[in-house]
């Protein structure tokens, strides 16, 4: 029989407090990418009384290289600041694949920048899918799904990963032929139901980029037979129209709203004319990843406390900007740019400084600045997001 107990309220109470006291003394700061913030710890790196580089020359590093493949990555490691998200460019050349394998600790959003890829991924309810990519499609795998990608056709393929997590290299990537390279044979003879020296001739490491015979134009059935998943991996993000087209280039936008399986992803191409400026604006709900594709383009970052440094980004650079920085990105060289923008959250939001400048009265603007009102009459009533060089010039 159940026994009951007449503890007084006030005592459950104060040991309530205790407990939650406790709890709140032994926790521990966010760390491996955590963009909650829910423990408000400062980050070392931006309190500092001058803010540090957001820049790393990517496609200069040296990378990991087989054969006529690599990857090259931009972690915490490379760039300090990069604590909420990593990247990778990965070039594969024909016959080659990136082997099966699976990240423990951030989901991959990948943009083809270059040839043909085929992907195979596989979800904890034993659905695969195979896709074959082009240039400007986009795929994403959930954290922790086994996946593997594939050079396509007679020509090398290129895409640039983003990872939800800007420490996911120092966890490492799960690879297929090093796990089995380490298990016992008995142990996967039991597994598999197969004689161990099956094992034999299987590889002693791992391998990272297999070599075979260039894949068939069209995708083999699984062992298991066709069971595709619910939600597709894959976006044709460059086939559709544009999100916005502007005097001064063009955006392209895709987040969950239409690719619902990229829950921690947004991606973003941005085409900037020559003097064109995304405008000053930044992000209330993610860290912000960017990939030069092509230009050159001066990119600023203002941290609160007077403090503001500016970058040139060229093709092949990477540039970050933490969660809630003030930021811009303009073309400054003579020819168009194509900027790659990567962002930890599946839902896009931005706060441009012109958006919030007309969202005051002229009152409240004088005010603020010790300014006429009549001043702001000249200023935009509306969100300008990217303004053309002819802008600039007003």
């Amino acid at each position: 029989m159940p026994t009951s107990f007449n503890v007084p309220r006030r005592d459950v109470l104060v040991a309530s407090a205790a407990f939650a006291a406790a709890a709140v003394a032994t926790a521990k700061p966010a760390v491996a990418g955590d963009p909650s913030f829910m423990n408000n710890v400062p980050d070392p790196l931006l309190a500092d009384k001058e803010l540090p580089t957001f820049k790393f020359a990517l496609e200069k590093s040296q990378g990991k290289v087989i054969g006529n493949s690599f990857g090259k990555e931009a972690t915490v490691t490379q760039l300090p600041i990069s604590k909420g998200i990593a990247g990778v460019s990965m070039r594969i050349e024909p016959g080659a694949m990136r082997e099966l394998h699976w990240h423990a600790t951030a989901a991959e959003w990948a943009f083809v920048i270059e040839g043909r890829v085929r992907t195979t991924v596989i979800d904890p309810q034993g659905n695969a899918e195979t896709n074959d990519f082009d240039v400007g499609d986009v795929w994403y795998f959930p954290r922790g799904h086994g996946h593997m990608l594939e050079c396509l056709g007679a020509t090398p393929c290129q895409f640039i990963l983003i990872f939800d997590n800007g420490y996911f290299s120092e966890f490492g990537t799960f690879s297929v032929s090093d796990w089995i390279a380490h298990a016992p044979k008995p142990l996967l003879a039991k597994n598999f139901g197969l004689p161990e020296e099956t094992f034999d001739t299987f590889p002693k490491g791992e391998v990272y980029f297999a070599q075979g015979a260039v894949p068939p134009e069209q995708p083999a059935e699984p062992l298991q037979g066709w069971k595709l998943p619910p939600e597709t991996h894959k976006y044709r993000l460059l086939a559709q129209a544009p999100h916005r087209v502007y005097a001064g280039g063009r955006e392209w936008r895709v987040d969950s709203a239409r690719f619902p399986i990229s829950k921690t992803i947004t991606g973003v191409i941005l085409d900037l004319e020559p003097g064109a400026l995304r405008e000053l604006h930044w992000h209330p709900n993610a860290d912000e990843w960017q990939y030069i594709v092509d230009g050159q383009v001066s990119v600023t970052l203002f941290g609160s406390g007077g403090r503001f440094r500016v970058e040139t980004l060229e093709k092949g650079d990477v540039g970050y900007i933490p969660q809630g920085y003030g930021h811009s990105i303009e073309n400054v060289g003579d020819k168009p740019a194509r900027i790659l923008i990567g962002l930890n959250t599946g839902i896009y939001e931005a706060i441009d400084l012109s958006q919030w400048i007309a969202g005051n009265p002229a009152d409240v603007l004088a005010t603020n600045f010790g300014q006429p009102q009549d001043l702001f009459a000249k200023f935009p009533n509306h969100d300008v997001f990217l303004a053309g060089p002819k802008d600039a010039s007003k």
